[in-house]
C-alpha cells in the first residue's frame, strides 16, 4: 500500500515535473520568437529610415545642385547685363554721337514731328558743363551753332544721363527716352532669350 502510494506521489510529481518543463519550453520559444520577431521589425524600420534618409539626402543634393545652377546663370546673366550696359554707355557717351542725335531731333525730326513745339533735349552735364552755361557755348562744346538749331529747342545737362539723351516735348509733357540706361535696357531685352538659350544649350 505505502509502496503504491510512493508510486503515484512519483508519477504525480513527475507528470507536474514534465508539464511544468513542458511550459517553460513553451514560454522560452515564445520568448524567442518574440525577441526575434521584434529585432526583424527593428530591422525592416531601420532599413526603412535608412532608405528615407538617403532618399532625403539624395533630393537636398539636387535641390542645392539646381539651386546653384539656377544662382550661377542669374549671376551670368547678371554680368552679361551689366557688360552691354558698359557697352552701351562708352558708345552713347562719344560726343560726336550725341551731336548726331541732336541735330536728328532738332533737325528733320523736330520739321516732321515736333515742327513748332518747344522741345527740351537732355544731355549728360559732363557735355554740357554748368546748368548756368550759356547756350552759345553749350553748342560750341558739341560743335553746333544757332543757325543748326531752330527757336524753341533748348540743351539742358541732366544728372542722370551718361549718355545719349532724352527729349522731351514741354507743353505736352510728353518724353522719348533715348539715353543710355533705355539703349542699354532695350537691347539688353532683345539680346537676353537669345544669351539664355545659349545658356541653357538649346543651341
Amino acid at each position: 500500500m505505502i509502496q503504491r502510494i510512493r508510486d503515484q506521489g512519483v508519477d504525480a510529481a513527475q507528470k507536474e515535473a514534465d508539464r511544468i518543463l513542458a511550459e517553460a519550453k513553451q514560454r522560452a520559444a515564445d520568448i524567442v520568437a518574440t525577441a526575434k520577431a521584434e529585432a526583424e521589425a527593428e530591422k525592416t524600420q531601420a532599413r526603412k529610415e535608412i532608405e528615407a534618409h538617403r532618399a532625403a539626402s539624395l533630393d537636398a543634393l539636387q535641390l542645392a545642385a539646381r539651386d546653384t545652377v539656377l544662382d550661377l546663370k542669374a549671376r551670368v546673366i547678371a554680368k552679361f547685363e551689366e557688360f552691354v550696359n558698359r557697352l552701351v554707355v562708352s558708345a552713347t557717351r562719344d560726343e560726336q554721337l550725341v551731336r548726331n542725335v541732336v541735330l536728328v531731333i532738332a533737325g528733320r525730326a523736330a520739321e516732321e514731328f515736333v515742327q513748332d513745339k518747344d522741345v527740351e533735349i537732355r544731355i549728360s552735364k559732363a557735355l554740357l558743363g554748368e546748368p548756368t552755361m550759356a547756350n552759345e557755348a553749350k553748342l560750341s562744346i558739341l560743335g553746333l551753332s544757332t543757325e543748326m538749331l531752330r527757336e524753341g529747342i533748348d540743351l539742358t545737362p541732366d544728372d542722370e544721363i551718361e549718355g545719349g539723351a532724352r527729349v522731351r516735348l514741354i507743353e505736352e509733357k510728353l518724353e522719348i527716352d533715348l539715353s543710355d540706361k533705355a539703349v542699354a535696357h532695350l537691347i539688353s531685352q532683345r539680346l537676353l532669350p537669345r544669351f539664355r538659350s545659349i545658356l541653357e544649350g538649346e543651341d
